[in-house]
C-alpha cells in the first residue's frame, strides 16, 4: 500500500486531532490531509519526476512525504548542512527534481533547478487543484542518501511497501492516548525523521517539532506541550542530562524516551535512567536500508538489566535488544557460515521492510533476500543483539583484527572519561596502531598510562591503546555518529611513535 493511506486512515479515525505542531503552525489531521492533496497538485502541475527538500524540517517533512506520495513521485529530504557544492552534487543525481527549499538555504541551492520556497509551497498547497493518486506499493516512495563519511553517498531507495510494512508491523493503529505527544528533533534527511512522521501519525500521536536542537528548549517543550515520548541521538541525550542535572528538573509527562542513531556510552545511559526513573527507555537500532528500526531494547529490558545480578543479563543493557516483528537476523562468518550464540560476525537481516536497493547500483540482497549490514555483531543465548561497530572500522594491527567497540566499552567506564572513540592510524611497523581519542570528564585530567592500564587490566595486552589523545569533543554528524574518518585523517598527519602494548 502507499504511505498516503496512512494519512487517510489517521484522518478517518480523528480528523480534528492535532497532528503537527511546528513553531507557530498547528495542523489537525484533516488540515494536513487537505494540504497534502493540494501539495500533490502543486507537484503534479510542475511536471517534476522527483521532489527534493532542503530545509530543517518541521511540518514540511510530513507534508512533503504525503504530498509526494499522492502525486506518485519520490521525495528526498537532503542534508541542509552540506556545503553548496555537496548539496548540488546530490541534487544533480535526482531526475528532474522540484526543489522545495527553506529561505535560509536558497543560496546554497543556487540557480539551475526548478525551485520553490517552503512558505510558497505551503501557500500554493492551500489553493491548488488537489491531486490524489495511489502509487504502486512497489514504487519508490522515499530516497535517502547515506551519510557518506568515508565514500560517495549512496542513494537508498525505499518503496511504499518497505515503509508501510515497517509501520504496520511495529505500530498499533490509533493506539495513542488523546493527550499523547511526540517530540521530534531528529533531522528530516535521516530515516529516523521519516519514520517518526509516519509512525506517530499512524498511532494518532501529536507531533511536536524542534527543528534546531537545544537541550534547554527541548526540556521546555516537553513541559509546555505535555510531551509523552521522544527520540534523541547520543549527543542530544548527553546535553539533556546536563540540563536536567543543572536545573534539578523532572519531566512528569514523559513516559518513553528512545535513543539511537549510534552507540550510547553505558555510563550516560545509567545516569539518564537514574535521573528519570519513571521514564521507559528504549534503545532502537536500524539502518536507512531497513526503513528504520529492526531491533529494540524495551523499557522492561532496561529495568531487568539494571536489576540483574547475572553477568549475562547485566550486559544486555549494552545490547540493542531483540528483532522487531517481521525481521529475521543472522550472524555470518566471512565464508558465509551462519554462526551461533556468542560468535561474532557480520549481521544480515531479512524482512518486508528491508530494501537493500540503491539508485544506479540495484539490489544488494542475496538470493534468499538477506541484506548485508556491514555491522559487526553477535547474538547472546536469549537472542539479544549486540552491535560491535562497522566492519570498515576494524583495526588491523600486526595482522590481528581488533574491534574498536571492544576497547571503547572498557575505556568509557573509567571515571575520568566522558566519551571516547578508538580508531586505527597508519603505522610503518604495525600497519595500523590503536589510538584512543578521549573526551575527559569536566574537572579531571586523565593520566595516559592510567587509561592504558585500565584497558590492559580487562582486555588482552594487544588491545591496549598505542596512543591516547585528548579532545574537547568528538566530531559527529547530526545523528550522533562519530566521524571516524576525520579522526583518522587528522591522526595520520601526526604519526607519533606507538607506546609499547605491554
Amino acid at each position: 500500500m502507499s504511505i498516503s493511506l496512512l494519512l487517510e486512515m489517521a484522518q478517518d479515525a480523528g480528523p480534528d486531532r492535532t497532528a503537527v505542531v511546528s513553531d507557530d503552525l498547528r495542523l489537525t489531521t484533516a488540515e494536513l490531509s487537505a494540504l497534502a492533496d493540494g501539495g500533490a497538485g502543486v507537484i503534479a502541475a510542475s511536471g517534476a519526476r522527483h521532489v527534493a527538500y532542503v530545509g530543517a524540517g518541521g511540518a514540511m517533512l510530513p507534508l512533503l512525504l504525503f504530498a509526494s506520495a499522492r502525486a506518485a513521485v519520490p521525495v528526498t529530504p537532503l542534508n541542509y548542512r552540506l556545503s553548496a557544492d555537496g548539496l548540488r552534487a546530490l541534487l544533480d543525481r535526482l531526475p528532474d527534481p522540484l526543489v522545495v527549499v527553506d529561505d535560509e538555504y536558497r543560496d546554497a541551492v543556487g540557480d539551475g533547478y526548478r525551485t520553490i520556497g517552503s512558505a510558497e509551497f505551503l501557500d500554493a498547497a492551500r489553493t491548488a487543484e488537489p491531486a490524489a493518486e495511489f502509487a504502486d506499493p512497489d514504487a519508490v516512495g522515499v530516497v535517502l542518501f547515506t551519510s557518506g563519511t568515508t565514500s560517495k553517498p549512496k542513494a537508498v531507495e525505499l518503496s511504499h511497501a518497505n515503509l508501510t510494512s515497517y509501520i504496520m508491523g511495529t505500530v498499533e493503529f490509533a493506539s495513542a492516548e488523546p493527550d499523547d505527544a511526540a517530540l521530534i528533533c531528529v533531522p528530516p534527511y535521516h530515516i529516523a525523521g521519516v519514520s517518526a512522521a509516519l509512525s506517530n501519525l499512524y498511532a494518532g500521536r501529536k507531533m511536536v517539532y524542534l527543528t534546531q536542537f537545544d537541550a534547554g528548549r527541548w526540556v521546555d517543550l516537553v513541559t509546555g506541550e505535555g510531551v509523552t515520548s521522544a527520540t534523541v541521538v547520543p549527543t542530544m541525550l548527553d546535553r539533556i542530562v546536563s540540563v536536567l542535572e543543572t536545573r534539578g528538573t523532572t519531566l512528569p509527562t514523559l513516559r518513553t524516551l528512545a535513543y539511537g542513531g549510534s552507540k550510547v556510552p553505558l555510563p550516560l545511559v545509567r545516569k539518564a535512567l537514574s535521573l528519570l526513573p519513571a521514564v521507559g527507555f528504549v534503545n532502537a537500532y536500524g539502518l536507512t536500508e531497513t526503513s528504520s528500526t529492526i531491533a529494540v531494547l524495551t523499557p522492561d529490558d532496561h529495568r531487568a538489566a539494571l536489576a540483574a545480578s547475572d553477568e549475562a543479563a547485566i550486559r544486555r543493557l549494552g545490547s540493542v535488544g531483540q528483532p522487531v516483528p517481521g525481521i529475521e537476523v543472522e550472524i555470518r562468518a566471512d565464508d558465509g557460515t551462519v554462526l551461533g550464540a556468542g560468535e561474532t560476525g557480520e549481521l544480515f537481516v531479512r524482512g518486508e521492510q528491508v530494501s537493500g536497493k540503491y539508485t544506479d547500483i540495484g539490489s544488494v540482497l542475496d538470493e534468499q533476500g538477506w541484506f548485508p549490514t556491514k555491522d559487526v555483531a553477535f547474538l547472546d543465548e536469549e537472542g539479544y543483539l549486540f552491535i560491535g561497530g562497522r566492519s570498515d572500522d576494524t583495526i588491523i594491527r600486526g595482522g590481528e583484527n581488533i574491534a574498536p567497540a571492544e576497547i571503547e566499552d572498557v575505556l568509557v567506564e573509567h571515571p575520568h572519561v566522558r566519551d571516547c572513540a578508538v580508531v586505527g592510524a597508519d603505522d610503518p611497523e604495525w600497519g595500523q596502531i590503536i589510538v584512543a581519542v578521549v573526551v575527559a570528564q569536566p574537572g579531571t585530567e586523565p593520566d595516559v598510562e592510567d587509561l592504558r592500564s585500565h584497558v590492559r587490566s580487562q582486555l588482552r595486552g594487544s588491545r591496549t591503546p598505542d596512543r591516547v589523545v585528548f579532545r574537547d569533543e568528538l566530531p559527529t554528524n547530526a545523528t550522533g555518529k562519530v566521524l571516524r574518518r576525520e579522526l583518522v585523517d587528522e591522526l595520520n598527519q601526526d604519526p607519533s611513535p606507538a607506546q609499547p602494548a605491554v
